[in-house]
């Protein structure tokens, strides 16, 4: 089990930022950048990518994991995002949609599952996905 202390927090939050760049936003203008960390130890980032029908766009947490797992990884350790409108100053912070806190449910042990929203390396708060996400559902319900 990885620990708290045992998450590169600074590192998960210079990828996002890095993965923030290349956010796709010409409607909302809104920018999000997210990295996500495997059990395997591995870095996947993703961005939000929007659509001019809406509904076919992508949020950076999804891209991110989508991403860990078509490359095989199942299991979500943590996950860095950071937000803000185009620029490279980040005001505030950004949490996960709904959908996305339940992407990351699927992927994860939501007790164990850091989630970190930054505006830099030195500012940053972190949580549990079971604390954005208590009483979910997840696949042993169906069990």
């Amino acid at each position: 089990m990885l620990k708290a202390q045992d998450i590169p927090v600074k590192e998960l939050i210079l990828s996002a930022l890095e993965a923030r760049k290349k956010a796709y936003t010409p409607y909302s203008e809104f920018k999000v950048g997210a990295a996500v960390l495997t059990a395997e130890l591995r870095i996947y980032t993703g961005c939000n990518i929007e659509n001019a029908a809406y509904s076919p766009g992508i949020c950076a947490e999804r891209t991110a994991v989508y991403k860990a797992i078509s490359e095989g990884c199942r299991k979500i350790k943590a996950i860095a995002i950071v937000g803000d409108k185009t620029g490279d100053s980040i005001s505030q912070y950004a949490f996960p949609c709904g959908v996305c806190r339940q992407v990351m449910r699927e992927f994860s042990n939501p007790e164990e599952m850091i989630v970190i929203v930054a505006k830099s390396c030195e500012e940053y708060q972190l949580y549990t996905l079971n604390q954005l996400l208590p009483e979910s559902f997840g696949p042993e319900n169906l069990i």
